[in-house]
């Protein structure tokens, strides 16, 4: 009881809740007044419809008082975990009007949240050297260096910034804030610091850069030497089958540093890529005539189901073979005895895309692993057991070629039935990325 009157007192002391004490002070003089001058039965009357208004009045104000109180505590603790982040976090309405800045976002743009909160944001504020970084991820357009990690029709949007003055690298995440009821209340942005993170990815980078230029040298010369004693006739037989096998050995060594150096080229954003206006179907009948001796080797049918009409598409004809070679000599691989593989083309009805599918019958990826088949050095459980050779770059490198294109590629599977492998090229020249950035991640 103790405790339901002291809940009573505390919220009886809201703001809320003046509308009714003031009528209450209203209804005391009606009451009083009306006694007076109203017969008894009239004035009983109107005293218990006053009650009545009274009650319902109270009701409404008092859980009104509740509610409001819920609703700001529950903002004071949402600022508390804000002002507590690590990241930076920025909240406006629609009208770019700044509602919230923690702390970390202080730091990070040396700005203090008094001289920014309720004041609408600009892009015209990057005129001013103190607000210039500030106004560079509120209006990405305006950063020096943007690369998109989601796409346009995405939500949340997710973008990388980098900065030269100061050096800094951000990933801002830009989420829209909605009501119950879906209407668009404004904004938040959580900027996270990967300046540390974005360096130490470099020097990485540029240490396999510097390990796998100094392997291939000697790895080439020594392939070049197994390949010369390889066609030398005057080798004895007994020691044919051993250089034979140094050459294969040297040559998958090889391509493993080749790898490595495409996946460091590309994360730096200097893969190069020269596109040009291709016969898909005709790219694709090439690339399988050089991979048909291959499959045969296997014991493996490979056909392609092509469509009526030719189909023109820009493309890096050099990456893009890398591309099909490697989807290609995957399902050959991993393929059962005297299996099949069939490679199909199809445009995407109502889309500016082409869609090319690469089916095989082999042994199929876990549906729990599937999620990380383009991921950078990702093998699966089963691959892993049917062939222990690989390094799990192929398909990460693939990935980062399509999305290069303006592409993207998926897969389906099922385990001992087969996988097929998808990917699509715009058909649109337009939605090919102007700039080569790194987009694997």
């Amino acid at each position: 009881m103790e405790r339901k009157w002291r809940e009573f007192m505390f919220y009886a002391k809201k703001p809320e809740m003046r509308i009714f004490w003031l009528f209450i002070l209203l209804a005391l003089s009606v009451v009083i007044v009306q006694s007076i001058y109203l017969p008894g039965v009239l004035s009983w009357l109107v005293v218990g419809v006053l009650i009545l208004i009274a009650v319902v009045f109270f009701s409404s104000t008092f859980n009104l008082a509740k509610s409001n109180f819920a609703v700001k505590l529950e903002h004071e603790q949402l600022l508390g975990i804000f002002r507590s982040l690590q990241d930076g976090v920025i909240a406006y309405d629609p009208n770019f009007n700044i509602e919230v800045f923690n702390v970390a976002a202080e730091k990070m743009f040396n700005i203090k949240s008094d001289e920014i909160l309720n004041t609408v944001f600009t892009p015209n504020k990057s005129s001013d050297p103190r607000f210039k970084l500030l106004s560079q991820v509120i209006f990405p357009s305006l950063a020096p260096i943007v690369i998109p990690r989601s796409l346009a029709s995405d939500w949340p949007q997710i973008v990388d910034i980098s900065f030269s003055d100061p050096l800094l690298e951000v990933r801002v995440t830009t989420a829209k804030i909605l009501d119950p009821r879906g209407k668009l209340l404004g904004f938040m942005k959580i900027i996270q610091d990967r300046t540390r993170e974005v360096s130490v990815a470099k020097s990485k980078s540029e240490f396999v850069t510097v390990a796998a230029h100094q392997l291939r040298t000697p790895l080439s010369a020594v392939s070049w030497t197994f390949q010369t004693l390889d066609t030398d006739k005057g080798i004895p037989e007994n020691l044919k089958q051993i250089i034979h096998n140094g050459k294969l050995a040297t040559d998958k060594l090889l391509k493993t540093v080749n790898d490595l150096l495409d996946v460091s080229k590309i994360e730096d954003g200097r893969f190069g890529y020269s596109m040009i206006k291709t016969n898909l179907i005709k790219f694709i009948e090439d690339v399988l005539s050089v991979k048909m001796g291959v499959a045969q080797v296997y014991g493996i049918k490979m056909y392609f189901d092509k469509p009526k009409d030719d189909i023109e598409v820009k493309i890096d004809i050099k990456k893009m073979t890398l591309v099909l070679d490697n989807l290609l000599e995957n399902a050959i691989k991993y393929n059962v005895k005297n299996g099949e593989i069939i490679v199909a083309v199809e445009k995407i009805k109502d889309k500016p895309f082409v869609q090319v599918s690469v089916k095989d019958t082999g042994v199929g990826i876990p549906a729990n692993q599937i999620n990380k088949l383009f991921d950078k050095f990702f093998r699966a459980d089963n691959v892993i057991k049917y062939q222990t050779e690989g390094t799990g770059l192929g398909l990460y490198i693939v990935k980062n070629i399509l999305r290069q294109h303006g592409g993207e590629v998926w897969a389906e599977s099922v385990i001992n039935r087969g996988s097929i492998f998808y990917f699509t090229l715009p058909i649109d020249d337009n939605l090919i990325p102007i700039k080569e950035v790194f987009m694997g991640e």
